[in-house]
């Protein structure tokens, strides 16, 4: 009820129905007990209230009240037993308690005002409660029930999505919502995906691009190969993570709800002394004892309790609706603290896949710039190297069909060699494959080519023809576009600019802070240098560290920094297990925003904090020192205690994320 705060994000209750478009899930508000309760008590109470008023028969309005204080009291009073029966004093006990005792010394109407209240706003909490789990939850709804599985013979069958397997190939046909993520197999169409990565305009797919299930297809069908399995779709993580993470207590609410039993039995001691201290200098017992009552029901902490985790549910659950997941609420106070950050190169700034810059044909060798490519694809096709596919793929981009290639033998560290249209095609580091300076046009001005472009960060292949020199390729692992507004980000919400550390070599390392705005790099790092200079940030001047990354390399890093968050898409499992959050989309100006969206969830919880102290206060003084009327007690508890809740869900608020993210 009001003075206890539902850690878990309950199941919606409202029946789902497909739609065109994102829904919208809303929990009806009688859907939910609390409401229905609280509705009864009310419409009981304002049937009794007037006829209490015109003087009417106690038999004709006194049941009325009963079934108020009935309705809206049997549930806090039964979990107020429980607790009591753990030797744990709950404070909705003291409500009751409280309305119980006015009705004890006559003011029936007054406890039975409380109750109304009491309920009414423990109703407005729990609808709180469940519009939280619906701005997040509603994403299942974009999922579709059923999918068109392809066997290996052609033939359709249309099967639950929960059915799929990693494999699988599903038919899209045009209109219709993905089923799974996967990668597309054949087929070209448009995918609106607004609703996973934000993305305003529909994004073009073909074969290779990676859709994501609930996403909605275009006018063209799709063949789709199932490369998640749907319990691990990028829906079901945030859906998952984020009621995982509502499960768990901030370091704030833990320590409040230490305070709170202690400050509960504060309470009772001090309600029976304002009770029992002044009938001994000659005060009417009935008047001590309203004061009792109102006191305990001022005095008790139910704004405090409420104060904490609503503003962080609501920032876990917006990051969650924008691609970052928060595995807990300690994880969401703790990245609001953190004053430096600390990054990753490879995969994390990069892209963490090499493609081609440049494409040099040497003179002599006959080849345009097209037909060089087109050779080192051919020889590179069959092999699974990254560097390889790199080639592959530039050709494809330039609608380029590589002749097919016999012969193939691939050499680790050295390169690729097979038989393109008759001729011996090598790719492969200059000098290897016995191909050397002496069979290459102005060697000396190759090899300072070579050195200039691997100087600048880039990977420089030699295509050889039967042992002839014939072009060059550089490649080079692609800063993200995202990487220098981040790192710019971060350094305006930390005060700090970020530091760089890579396993990379100093070169590439400085190509990649240089293009990102970053000065301090620490490069040839072991995962156990990483550590190191993890803790010489945080050991040095007593700095919170955000480290972020995506490697196995990176899991050591990630664990012993304040705040951890690895990259979604290409991060490895045990990247993924290590971090506190998770940024599923890999968009790295999220991370910088969720930083702020934690701060604002603090600055949140403190204001909260300080309303509930201050109501308590007033009130408290208020009733000791003059005359507080029970039901403007019970209205000046109650209406904090939805002020400082209804405070805390700001943060749902779609123009929360955008204040973060500008």
């Amino acid at each position: 009820m009001v003075c206890r705060v539902s850690a878990t994000l309950a199941p919606s209750p409202v029946r789902r129905t497909p739609a065109p478009t994102a829904p919208r899930r809303r929990t009806r508000v009688l859907a939910l007990p609390e409401a229905r309760w609280a509705l009864a008590s009310t419409v009981a109470f304002l049937i009794a209230f007037p006829l209490d008023l015109a003087g009417a028969s106690a038999w004709l309005y006194g049941p009325l009240y009963v079934v108020a204080y009935a309705a809206g009291g049997w549930e806090p009073a039964l979990e107020g037993l429980r607790a009591l029966r753990e030797k744990s004093l709950d404070v909705d006990l003291l409500m009751i308690v409280a309305a119980l005792g006015a009705a004890a010394i006559g003011q029936v109407l007054d406890g039975a005002l409380l109750i109304v209240i009491f309920a009414t706003s423990g109703a407005l909490e729990a609808l709180a409660t469940a519009r939280t789990a619906d701005s997040v939850r509603g994403l299942l709804d974009l999922a579709p029930t059923t999918a068109t599985r392809l066997s290996p013979d052609g033939t359709e069958e249309t099967v639950p999505t929960d059915r799929l397997a990693v494999g699988d190939t599903v038919l899209v046909r045009p209109g219709e919502r993905i089923g799974a993520d996967g990668r597309v197999l054949e087929g070209e169409s448009e995918a609106d995906q607004a609703t996973i990565t934000g993305e305003p305009l529909p994004v073009p797919k073909a074969p290779g691009d990676e859709v994501f299930a609930g996403t909605l297809n275009g006018n063209g069908a799709l063949r789709v190969r199932v490369e998640r399995d749907p319990a691990d779709s990028v829906i079901a993580r945030i859906v998952g993570l984020v009621e995982e993470a509502s499960r768990t207590k901030a370091p704030t609410q833990l320590f409040i709800e230490k305070v709170e039993q202690r400050y509960a039995v504060g309470v009772v001691v001090a309600t029976l002394a304002v009770f029992g201290i002044p009938p001994a200098f000659g005060e009417d017992l009935t008047g001590a004892l309203l004061r009792a009552m109102t006191f305990m029901i001022v005095a008790s902490p139910c704004a405090v309790v409420l104060a904490t985790m609503p503003p962080l549910l609501s920032a876990i659950a917006n990051a969650g609706r924008h691609g970052v997941l928060v595995k807990s609420a300690v994880a969401m106070e703790r990245l609001g603290e953190v004053d430096i950050a600390a990054l990753d190169k490879t995969g994390t700034l990069t892209e963490g896949t090499p493609e081609v810059t440049a494409v040099r044909p040497l003179p002599g060798s006959g080849l345009d710039e097209d037909g060089l490519l087109a050779l080192a694809a051919a020889a590179e096709h069959p092999s699974e190297h990254p560097l390889a596919r790199a080639v592959v793929a530039a050709a494809g981009a330039r609608g380029l069909r590589p002749a097919a290639a016999g012969e193939f033998v691939a050499t680790p560290g050295r390169g690729v060699r097979a038989t393109v249209e008759g001729s011996v095609i090598t790719v492969g580091r200059p000098g290897e494959h016995g191909t050397s300076d002496d069979e290459v046009p102005d060697g000396d001005v190759l090899d300072g080519d070579v050195s200039g472009r691997e100087d600048s960060g880039g990977t420089t292949v030699l295509v050889a023809r039967d042992g002839v020199a014939v072009g060059l390729l550089t490649l080079t692992d692609r800063v993200r576009h995202d990487a220098s507004a981040a790192v710019a980000g971060l350094t305006a919400v930390t005060g700090t600019a970020p530091v760089l550390l890579t396993g990379d070599n100093p070169r590439t390392a400085a190509r990649v802070a240089a293009g990102t705005g970053i000065t301090d790099v620490r490069a040839g790092l072991l995962p156990q240098d990483k550590v190191s200079a993890v803790r010489e940030l945080q050991g040095g001047e007593g700095r919170k560290v955000l480290f972020v990354g995506d490697g196995v390399n990176d899991a050591p890093a990630l664990a012993a920094a304040h705040s951890g968050v690895a990259m979604g898409r290409a991060g490895s499992d045990l990247a993924l297990e290590t971090a506190d959050a998770v940024v599923v989309r890999d968009e790295l100006v999220a991370i910088p925003a969720v930083v702020r969206l934690s701060r604002a969830a603090r600055r949140l919880v403190v204001q909260n904090l300080v309303i509930a102290g201050v109501c308590i206060a007033v009130l408290v003084v208020w009733d000791l020192v003059g005359h507080l009327p029970l039901p403007l007690g019970v209205a000046g508890h109650e209406g904090s205690t939805v002020i400082v809740g209804l405070n805390g869900l700001r943060l749902l608020r779609e123009s929360a994320w955008r204040r973060a993210v500008g």
